[in-house]
Formats: C-alpha cells, structure tokens, sequence
C-alpha cells in the first residue's frame, strides 16, 4: 500500500516496484504532503525536492491526486497487507482480525501516517482524490470480505452477521486509532485490549452466539 504509467480520469494504475525516479518523487512527496498539507504542497516543491523536474511527475502521475495516493500506498506501512502476502489466515478471518486488532496498541508510531489523515482530510474537498482514496479501500474490503465469506462456508464465522457490516467495522476500528495517534491520545494497555479484541472477535463464530440470539 506502485507507479502508475497511464492516466485514466478517475482510476490510479499501480505497478508493483516503482522505478528510481519513482521512488524518489513518492519519497519526496511523502514529505512534503506530511509538513505542509494536500493543499499546500506544490507540485514544483516536490520535483525540485526529489531533484527533478515536474516534468518527471506528469509522466509517471496524472496529477497530485495520484501521487498523494501512491505515496500512501508506499509509505504507509500495512500489517494488513503484509498479513494477507504471508497468507498465514487463510480461511481464518477471526485469528486475522484478533492479530490486526492487537497490533493497533503495540505498533510503532510512523510520521508517514499523517499522509493517509492528510488524505482523508483533503478527500472531503477533492473528488479526484476521494474517488482515488475510495478504489484503495474498496480493494482492502474486498480482500477482507472473501475471507469471511471463507469463514462463513466453513463454519467458522456465523452466518447471520453481515459481512459488509464486519468489515465496515473492522476498518472503522482502524481508522479510529489514526485519528487517536494524530492527537496523541495514549492506547490502551497492550494486555487489557489483546482481551477486548479476542472477547470481540470471537463473538462472530457461531459457537458463541447463545441459540435464539438471533432471532
């Protein structure tokens, strides 16, 4: 969470390894959307910091939409992801959540997170960027609903919850703890919320839902 060579309105084209110079401009433009904001980086402020031209950035992005996002992509670090690569949980939707779930009060505290609030923030006012920023997240949800559904067909996560209902929350969760990291408010005892997550998380298997709970 790839630099993009073609540029339909709308729609990013990621690529799996950026090439030098991408590199460079989505590094460079990390920065400077972190110190000054969506609205007050600059397209020329970005080249000049990379040390290139805007010229290199219209090549390889559509415009500071686009880069916004894909510096996202890259430099926002993703236990998310990098959990579905290892494919440790297949089929396992709740060992995925409970893992992700604790991570959030243990997991180091990275500047390069103010660019996805940056995003959020400027996505209010921006319907290019909304529009790129919510193609991102529909792909996590995506991911993140197979594998209930997974869950669902082999009995492990009860049918009668909605899966888009689940994922809504589990990303609400997430992106709560980005806006508590933002202001500085201090997480939880790592220990007290592991046995919040789990006490949540196993409330989805259907061994746990009393009978008739339900109905």
């Amino acid at each position: 969470m790839e630099v993009a060579t073609g540029h339909d309105k709308g729609e990013s084209h990621p690529a799996e390894v950026p090439d030098d110079t991408g590199s460079r401009l989505l590094v460079a433009a990390a920065e400077v959307f972190a110190e000054k904001g969506y609205d007050g980086a600059g397209v020329a402020e970005i080249a000049r910091r990379a040390g290139l031209t805007t010229g290199a950035i219209y090549s390889r992005f559509s415009g500071k939409a686009e880069l916004l996002i894909e510096a996202v992509r890259q430099c926002t670090p993703d236990e998310f992801d990098s959990l579905f690569t290892q494919h440790q949980f297949d089929g396992q939707a709740q060992q995925l959540l409970e893992t992700v779930g604790s991570h959030l009060v243990t997991r180091e505290t990275s500047p390069m997170q103010a660019i996805l609030l940056e995003a959020f923030v400027a996505a209010r006012r921006d319907l290019e960027l909304r529009q790129l920023l919510q193609n991102q997240f529909e792909d996590r949800r995506r991911q993140l609903a197979a594998l209930i559904d997974q869950g669902k067909a082999g009995g492990l996560v009860d049918e009668d919850l909605d899966t888009g209902a689940i994922v809504h929350f589990a990303h609400a969760v997430g992106l709560g703890f980005l806006l508590y990291e933002a202001l500085g408010v201090p997480h939880p005892d790592p220990e007290l919320w592991q046995r919040l997550i789990v006490k949540v998380v196993s409330s989805i298997d259907p061994a746990e839902v009393p009978s008739g709970a339900s109905s």
